[in-house]
């Protein structure tokens, strides 16, 4: 018995990262970004550079999470701090668009078509 891939669907991952942009490569920020450093989806190397974030098309500064793929924001729900010391968040949905900052003007962004 052999097993043939080549029929089978692309797995859902695969599938949510062709729909993000056509544009791809290190030029073009990350499907999902996050500012704590506990996060899975923390990277400090890319936050160093600046992202710039457009949410329902409005210049957002106040963002701690973004999901391009999956539509959603992340803000700190004023100075609310959970028990563990954590600012609390509430998650916005809606489209969103991310660009590196240090690339100027015309840098490529990165949105869900």
């Amino acid at each position: 018995m052999s097993e043939d891939t080549s029929d089978a669907a692309p797995a859902p991952e695969a599938a949510n990262d062709s729909a993000v942009t056509a544009v791809a490569g290190p030029d073009v920020p990350p499907d999902r970004l996050a500012i704590n450093p506990r996060s899975p989806h923390f990277d400090a190397d890319k936050l160093q550079r600046g992202i710039g974030i457009r949410f329902k098309g409005a210049v957002r500064t106040n963002v701690e999470e973004y999901s391009i793929s999956e539509g959603w924001i992340r803000v700190q729900a004023g100075k609310t701090k959970d028990r563990h010391g954590q600012p609390l968040t509430l998650k916005l949905s809606g489209p969103v668009e991310a660009w590196f900052e240090d690339l100027g003007e015309d840098a490529p962004v990165a949105k869900n078509d």
